[in-house]
């Protein structure tokens, strides 16, 4: 539960400084790093339905 915490917290803050940094190389790599995070958070929810 602690890591999908962490992970909810961590998506939210890389999709914010994404939108407010101005170089596009720094905001597509939070982009990605948010989309590896929610690929993450999906599989621990799937996990934990199960």
């Amino acid at each position: 539960m602690v890591r999908i915490e962490y992970l909810k917290r961590q998506i939210a803050r890389a999709e914010r400084l994404a939108k407010a940094i101005l170089d596009q190389q720094t905001a597509d790599r939070l982009q990605a790093y948010a989309a590896e995070c929610r690929a993450e958070l999906s599989e621990l929810t799937v996990k934990q339905a199960a």
